[in-house]
């Protein structure tokens, strides 16, 4: 491996470890905004109010500027895949952290993750040394790149206004295939930047030209995007669910996007091909096995009056009857009496 790899696979492990982190953390945040308020799955955004999913941003963000580093100095194909680290670290907190169980062969999965890791890092290909934010800008306008780019947009947006409303909070491939798609495009995006900034920083300035700053508003888009649609897959979604499967629909889309835009493969042994893509098979192999032996989110309780007092919640909605038939029967002095009556019963 050489030393420029070495440092991005180093780089995309800490990343992995932050990253992985902020998904307890957020959704520990989402789940006290949830108490107070409508949930980000219902458009709600109360959580902005949480410390707590602060603190799991931030995590985040830590995590994504060791990754974005981390591009600079290694290819897509290598830094993308160590993502299962990511999933390894949320599946062990979230069985402390959140209770959510993590079986025997939970485990046996994570270490197939780790295993199917190693078996990249060894096969993956060198980065190429680009000159210029301008090649990058010749990459990513390559015909096979630019239908790529319109068929994502044009699948997102089948996504977002006819399938979100419909099944988003029942299908969480319809949250996860958006954050994942638009993520490619992320990817692509930010590896420009780093590699646009290292220039500058080596003496050669890009920020002159305007190539830099499409990158740059199109990753904020993207990124704006992804975030949304996390929280939503979060808050509707085991995270034991939601780390694999947003994983591997991450990193097919964006090993595909940067095979098609920097021609990773190219120069590559059929052998070194085979081995990478036996790795990225064996580590979906792991991480669809950690998401087969965990347990499933209890049921969402959608009485918002029995964490008062049960009774109140059965005065008010007893017999099957909807509030409005019982509103002329309840009265604000017939509920208090009903609390207080709970209170110091």
């Amino acid at each position: 491996m050489s030393s420029s790899n070495l440092t991005g696979f180093v780089l995309a492990v800490v990343s992995s470890s932050f990253i992985g982190s902020s998904f307890i953390i957020k959704k520990k945040g989402l789940q006290l905004a949830r108490v107070n308020g409508p949930s980000a799955s219902v458009g709600g955004y109360g959580y902005l109010l949480q410390p707590l999913w602060w603190v799991g941003m931030v995590t985040m963000i830590v995590g994504e500027i060791a990754n974005f580093v981390a591009y600079i100095y290694a290819p897509a194909v290598l830094v993308t895949p160590l993502g299962a680290l990511t999933i390894i670290v949320s599946a062990v907190l979230a069985h402390f952290i959140l209770k959510e169980k993590l079986q025997k062969m939970g485990m046996l999965g994570c270490l197939i993750c780790i295993l199917g890791s190693t078996i990249i890092v060894l096969h993956a290909p060198q980065e190429k040394s680009l000159s210029s934010v301008q090649q990058i800008w010749k990459l990513a306008i390559q015909p096979a790149f630019l239908m790529y780019t319109a068929s994502a947009i044009a699948i997102t947006l089948f996504l977002v206004l006819y399938c979100a409303p419909r099944y988003g909070q029942t299908n969480i491939l319809v949250y996860i295939g958006i954050c994942s798609i638009i993520g490619s495009l992320t990817v692509m995006s930010v590896k420009a930047i780093g590699i646009a900034i290292k220039l500058t920083l080596e003496g050669a300035n890009q920020v002159l030209y305007f190539q830099t700053w499409i990158f740059t508003m199109v990753a904020i888009t993207c990124i704006i995007v992804q975030l949304n649609y996390l929280n939503m897959a979060l808050d509707n979604f085991n995270t034991a669910v939601v780390s694999p499967i947003y994983y591997a629909l991450f990193t097919a889309f964006t090993i595909l996007a940067s095979a098609i835009m920097f021609k990773d493969y190219s120069g590559q042994s059929i052998g070194s091909i085979v081995s990478e893509l036996c790795g990225f098979v064996t580590i979906l192999s792991g991480t669809f096995l950690l998401h087969s032996t965990r347990e499933p989110d209890p049921p969402v309780n959608t009485d918002l009056y029995s964490p008062l007092s049960p009774r109140v919640s059965w005065y008010i909605q007893g017999n099957n009857e909807s509030w409005k038939q019982r509103e002329e029967d309840v009265s604000p002095f017939n509920l208090i009496a009903v609390i207080r009556q709970d209170h110091f019963k």
